[in-house]
């Protein structure tokens, strides 16, 4: 998918042939108790960034780049800010982008990191490009959910009594 994605591309059809993709990695779902108990294999991680588009690869490669950096990595403090600073330009590359643009890249990762992982992959393999975008992949996968998986127990809401 480009990145250029909008809420409407992002379907319900989409997000259910993914979920039928992924039902070859989900071990068989076994009932107890009348809940549904379904195990999820991890991928590998040096599998999910091969699944990116070309441009999304780079600016993730970027962001882990600069995530992933350690003082230990560099000779002294100076050295360290100054290599903090290249890897967060080659990541946002402000020559590029807007104040407001870079803000909306920082917020979306935020988001992503605050998603289970199974979801962060599937909605990262979809390069939003905005935190609103990220929301409708996130949205369009639940709706799926919603419509193609059997009832799965939610907790009822706790209610004092008195």
């Amino acid at each position: 998918m480009s990145s250029s994605l909008t809420a409407s591309q992002v379907s319900d059809a989409e997000a259910g042939a993914w979920m039928a993709a992924e039902k070859s990695r989900v071990a068989a779902p076994s009932l107890r108790d009348g809940l549904l108990i379904v195990k999820v294999e991890e991928d590998s991680p040096g599998g999910r960034e091969s699944d990116l588009p070309a441009d999304c690869q780079d600016s993730e490669k970027s962001r882990q780049q600069f995530r992933r950096f350690r003082y230990q990595e560099v000779t002294g403090p100076e050295e360290a800010l100054s290599r903090l600073r290249e890897l967060c330009r080659r990541w946002l590359r402000p020559e590029m982008h807007t104040k407001e643009q870079i803000l909306e890249l920082l917020v979306l990762e935020q988001f992503l990191s605050i998603l289970p992982q199974e979801l962060q992959a599937w909605v990262r393999k979809h390069c939003p490009q905005s935190g609103e975008k990220a929301a409708a992949v996130v949205r369009a996968f639940q709706r799926a959910l919603d419509g193609a998986s059997p009832q799965v127990w939610k907790p009822e809401p706790r209610t004092k009594t008195l």
